[in-house]
C-alpha cells in the first residue's frame, strides 16, 4: 500500500459528514463568539446599546463610540481570538505528536522562548511595536535549541520532551535574569507582559498575527494527514514509507509558529493550550482534522472568556489574561497528572 492511499484511509473519516455531536459543538463555539464579542464591544467604563457598538465597529454613528470599539475594545477582543485558536491548535497538534496528555508550548520552551525575545526588547529600550516580533522569533529560536538538542537521538518522542523541559527552564532563567536587573521603571512592564496579556494591542498587530496565523493554520490542516499515519505509531508510518523524523519536524515546526505567533499577540498565556485538546477530545470523540478547527474555535471562546473575566469580574485593575489562565490551570495540570499516574499504575498492575 502506497503512502498516499494509506493517507486517504486514514482521513476518509475527516472527509466524511461530521456527526450531530460535531455539528452541535461547533455552533455552540460559534455562538459563544458572537455572544462574547457582542459583550465584549458593549461593556466598560461607557457602556453602549449592541447595535450602536455594531455600528461603530464600521466607522458609524459618534466619533466617540467609533473611537473606544475601534480603538481600544475591538483590537483586544479579536487579539484574543486569534491569539485563543493559534494556542489550541498548537496543543492539539503537541499532544498527538508527543502522545503525551501534558505536552503543551509551555513544555517545548516556546513560551520561554516568546518571553526572552520580548524581554530582550524592552531591555535594549526597543520600540513597543517591535516587542511581538521579538517574541515571534524567541518562539522559533527556542524551537531551533530544541531541534539541536534532541537532533542525535532520532527525534525520540522522549527525548523531545525532556529536552524541551531543559529549554523551557533555561529560558526562564534567563528571563528572570534580565527582569532582576531592569531598571524599575521597565520592571513592572516585562513582568506584566511575560504573564500574558492582550491589553493595547492595535489593528496593525492583530491583522498581521492574523494573516500569518491563517496561513499556519492551513498548513497546519495539510500536514493532518502526516498527524493521522504518526498517530499509527513510528514503526506502522516508517512501514508505511512515512519519514517519521522529517514529518515529527515539521509538525513540530509548524505547532511552534502557531504558539510562537500567539505568543506575539499575547504573550506567554498558559493553560490554554494544554486545556483545549482535552475539552474536544471529550465533547466530540477520536482526533480528526475537524478537531483540529474544533481546536481553534475553543481556544478562541477560552481567551476572550477569560479576558473578559480580567476586564469586568474580578476587583483587580490591570490583572493581565495570563493570571487567570495561569490559576485554571494549576489545579487542571494536577488533575491531568493524577489521571496519568493512575493510567501508569493500571498499566504495570
Amino acid at each position: 500500500m502506497t503512502v498516499a492511499a494509506h493517507f486517504a484511509r486514514t482521513t476518509s473519516g475527516s472527509r466524511s459528514r461530521p456527526s450531530r455531536r460535531v455539528l452541535l459543538y461547533a455552533g455552540c463555539g460559534v455562538v459563544a463568539v458572537l455572544v462574547l464579542l457582542t459583550v465584549a464591544l458593549t461593556t466598560g467604563e461607557m457602556g453602549m446599546p449592541a447595535g450602536t457598538a455594531l455600528r461603530a465597529l464600521v466607522g458609524v454613528g459618534d466619533s466617540g463610540d467609533v473611537l473606544v470599539v475601534q480603538q481600544f475594545r475591538a483590537p483586544r477582543a479579536f487579539a484574543a481570538l486569534v491569539a485563543g485558536a493559534g494556542l489550541g491548535v498548537a496543543g492539539c497538534v503537541l499532544q498527538r505528536l508527543f502522545r503525551n496528555p501534558l505536552a503543551s508550548p509551555d513544555v517545548m520552551g516556546v513560551t520561554g522562548g516568546a518571553s526572552l525575545g520580548a524581554v530582550s526588547l524592552l531591555a535594549a529600550g526597543a520600540s513597543q511595536a517591535l516587542i511581538p516580533l521579538g517574541a515571534l522569533a524567541g518562539g522559533l529560536l527556542s524551537a531551533l535549541l530544541l531541534g539541536v538538542f534532541a537532533w542525535r537521538s532520532g527525534v525520540a518522542v522522549t527525548r523531545l520532551v525532556l529536552t524541551g523541559l531543559a529549554v523551557q527552564a533555561g529560558l526562564a532563567a534567563a528571563v528572570n535574569l534580565l527582569i532582576v536587573r531592569f531598571p524599575a521603571e521597565l520592571a513592572g512592564s516585562a513582568l506584566q507582559w511575560t504573564t500574558g496579556s492582550v491589553y493595547g494591542r492595535t489593528w496593525t498587530e492583530v491583522w498581521g498575527a492574523s494573516g500569518a496565523m491563517v496561513a499556519a493554520l492551513a498548513v497546519t490542516l495539510v500536514l493532518h494527514r502526516r498527524l493521522a499515519v504518526l498517530d499509527l505509531g513510528d514503526d506502522s508510518a516508517g512501514a508505511l514509507g512515512l519519514n517519521t523524523s522529517a514529518a515529527r519536524f515539521q509538525l513540530l515546526f509548524i505547532a511552534v509558529v502557531l504558539a510562537s505567533l500567539a505568543a506575539a499577540l499575547a504573550g506567554p498565556v498558559t493553560f490554554v493550550a494544554l486545556a483545549v485538546p482535552h475539552i474536544v477530545r471529550f465533547l466530540t470523540g477520536p482526533p480528526t482534522a475537524v478537531s483540529l478547527a474544533l481546536a481553534g474555535l475553543t481556544g478562541a471562546v477560552l481567551l476572550l472568556a477569560s479576558d473578559l473575566v480580567v476586564q469586568h469580574l474580578l476587583p483587580v485593575e490591570g490583572l493581565p489574561v495570563g493570571a487567570v489562565t495561569a490559576t485554571l490551570g494549576a489545579p487542571w495540570l494536577l488533575v491531568l497528572m493524577f489521571r496519568q499516574s493512575k493510567s501508569v499504575h493500571r498499566s504495570h498492575a
